[in-house]
Parts: structure tokens; sequence; C-alpha cells
């Protein structure tokens, strides 16, 4: 192999990758804007790429979904340990985490249909959103509690399943603030 065919192999898995990443991005936000139903070619034209080449990348609607729910899971998962590192206290970090997790949640319309699926890739997304976000809640959880700021009997699981509630439903009613909510939920965590 001459120098020249090994530089194509290389870039050529970095354009693949960064395709993958336009069309993640792309799909995460036509998700926001209109509901993971919105057309694959709305998607594809936000991504500045053809129809086909998200369904090669990804051959049905629920391989696309599945690809964006990791990719933003995973978002969410890497911010806590850095939030806890950059914060003041861990319970400010804590508190900044929580409202990366509610803009995931009530940002993403269709996530909840999408994790009751009977559909086994759905099932297997909501095994890895747990899987990868209470460790993450349980951490800064437990370096509030370290620090003295919270109260210890806080259950990471039962936290992040309290805001998910909280979220159900934010989009259909104007009047209804999920955000207010969870505020008030994580200052009863507070120790006075």
């Amino acid at each position: 192999m001459d120098s020249g065919s090994e530089r194509a192999v290389p870039r050529k898995r970095a354009d693949a990758r960064r395709n993958e990443k336009a069309l993640l991005d792309a799909a995460s936000a036509a998700f926001v804007a209109s509901g993971v139903d919105v057309p694959v070619r709305d998607i594809a034209a936000k991504a500045g790429v053809g129809v086909g080449t998200i369904y090669r990348h990804f051959p049905t609607r629920a391989d696309l979904i599945v690809a964006v729910y990791r990719h933003q899971i995973e978002a969410c998962a890497e911010a806590g340990p850095a939030l806890l590192a950059d914060s003041g206290t861990p319970h400010t970090a804590l508190v900044q985490w929580i409202n990366l997790f509610v803009d995931f949640l009530i940002t993403k319309h269709g996530l909840a249909e999408a994790l009751q699926s009977d559909a086994a890739a759905f099932q297997t997304l909501h095994a890895y959103f747990l899987d990868r976000l209470v460790p993450v809640c349980d951490q800064l959880l437990d370096a509030a509690v370290a620090a003295g700021e919270i109260r210890p009997e806080t259950d990471a699981y039962g936290l992040l399943r309290g805001v998910g509630n909280l979220c159900i439903g934010a989009g259909n009613d104007p009047r209804y603030d999920a955000r207010r909510l969870v505020q008030l939920l994580i200052a009863g965590l507070r120790l006075r």
C-alpha cells in the first residue's frame, strides 16, 4: 500500500463520521422542531444530503431515532462529570445537570412514546438511557450529600423518574411550567 492509499482510508472514515454527526444533528433539530415523525426529506434537506444517504446510515426511522437519542443521552451523561468539575459546588452542578436533563426531555416530542414502544430498538434505548444517566445523577447526588448540601436519602432513579413525570405534557399546555415544578423539586432536596 502506498502512502496515498493509507491516507484515503482514514479520511473516508473521518468523512463518514462527520456525515453521520451532521445527520444526527439535523435529525435532532428536526425532532425538536417537529417531533420524531418529521419527514425524512426534511432531515435530509437540513443535513444537506439526499434521502438515500440517510437510509444508507439508518435503514429505518427507528434506527435514526435510536441513534439521535443515543447521541443526546451521551451528551447528557458526559455533561455530569464536567459540570461537577467546573461548578462552584456539587449542588450547583446537580441543578445545572437536572436543567440539561429537563431540556433533553421537554424538547423531545415523541420521546415518551418512543420509549414505551414495543419495538426492540426502543426497549434497548430505554435501558441505555437508564444505564448511562442514573449513575451520572447518582454521582452528582453523592457529591452534594458529601458536601452537606442535600438530603442523603435521595435516590437517583427516583429523582430522574420524578423529573421525567413532571415533564410529561409540558409541550401540550402553555400554562403548565414543568421547569418551575422541577426547580421546586430540586429546591426540596436542599438542607436548610
